[in-house]
């Protein structure tokens, strides 16, 4: 009984302290630029493009849902839609801003899903899931574009290769090795300490589905945002927007904040002016990461009221 008691209170404390995690992340966003800059770097985008953002994030974020979707299909413990929506937006929206997903998105499946009657057990599987799907839907979206468009990796990152075409070759061969993987074997794989579930292939392919749709929205939030004028197609700015992600994750800064803005810089400038190009930056934070994390951080808060009265 006091293990159960202690259980629930550190749960509800971790609670907390991603709630207070959200908040600060919200801060930070707002003291690092003046009011005057916000304005400034604002007004050159239309309205209508600031809408389509809004509207591309919506539906990138209903297209995340798809992750816990399928996992508590994995796992065959099926939950109603709202529910698993709504851990998902919470999940998701906290992580990309507040950083190191696997704590703060593991953290937050278990505080909703324990006590929906899910083991611990199911739920490392569907964290397992999860996170194995965001890397899958990088790595099929990576493979095929860093293939097509071999962008020129800038010297910043450190990198052994000066383009990203030999890691479109890596990313596309661990695709097809796990879709081999999946059809011919029926047992999870293991590499080093990694575990990487095992899934009939018709999921494999919902997996991939999903996850390079989720890729291919966010990269067009910033698109939209970007300059009318912009020489540059989608496929090769989106080839650009996944190589600053890389960076940004491989950094563990939350939410790739100055990494991810440094390496579209180096790579889309002098194409686009530093200028306009903060302003897109500082309106895709706004609308991809601030929007959601604040709706996140009031659904968890009252999550947590509902549940203590």
């Amino acid at each position: 009984m006091n293990r159960q008691r202690l259980s629930h209170i550190g749960s509800a404390l971790l609670s907390l302290l991603l709630f207070a995690l959200s908040i600060w992340a919200i801060t930070q966003e707002l003291q690092k630029y003046h009011i005057r800059e916000v304005w400034k770097s604002l007004a050159a985008i239309s309205t209508s493009h600031l809408l389509l953002a809004v509207g591309l994030t919506s539906v990138n974020y209903i297209v995340l849902t798809g992750y816990d979707t399928l996992a508590v299909r994995y796992i065959r413990h099926p939950l109603p839609y709202p529910k698993t929506a709504l851990v998902a937006v919470i999940s998701y929206a906290i992580s990309n801003s507040v950083g190191l997903a696997l704590l703060s998105g593991s953290t937050i499946r278990y505080r909703f899903y324990r006590p929906w009657d899910l083991s611990i057990a199911q739920i490392a599987q569907i964290i397992a899931f999860c996170n194995w799907s965001f890397w899958l839907g990088l790595f099929a979206v990576g493979g095929v574009l860093f293939l097509i468009e071999p962008v020129e990796v800038p010297a910043l990152l450190h990198l052994p290769v000066t383009s990203v075409h030999p890691i479109g070759v890596i990313f596309s061969l661990v695709v097809i090795s796990y879709l081999f993987i999946s059809i011919l074997s029926k047992k999870p794989l293991r590499v080093g300490r990694l575990t990487i579930p095992h899934l009939p292939i018709n999921l494999c392919l919902a997996q991939i589905a999903i996850t390079s749709l989720d890729w291919s929205l966010a990269a067009a939030v910033l698109y939209v945002l970007l300059p009318a004028s912009v020489p540059i197609s989608y496929p090769g700015f989106f080839g650009i927007y996944l190589l600053a992600q890389i960076a940004g994750i491989i950094s563990n800064v939350p939410g790739g904040l100055g990494v991810f803005e440094t390496v579209m810089l180096l790579l889309l400038s002098p194409p686009i002016s530093s200028a306009e190009l903060f302003g897109a930056l500082l309106a895709y934070r706004g609308i991809y990461y601030f929007l959601p994390l604040s709706l996140a951080a009031l659904l968890l808060g009252l999550y947590e009221i509902r549940r203590r009265f």
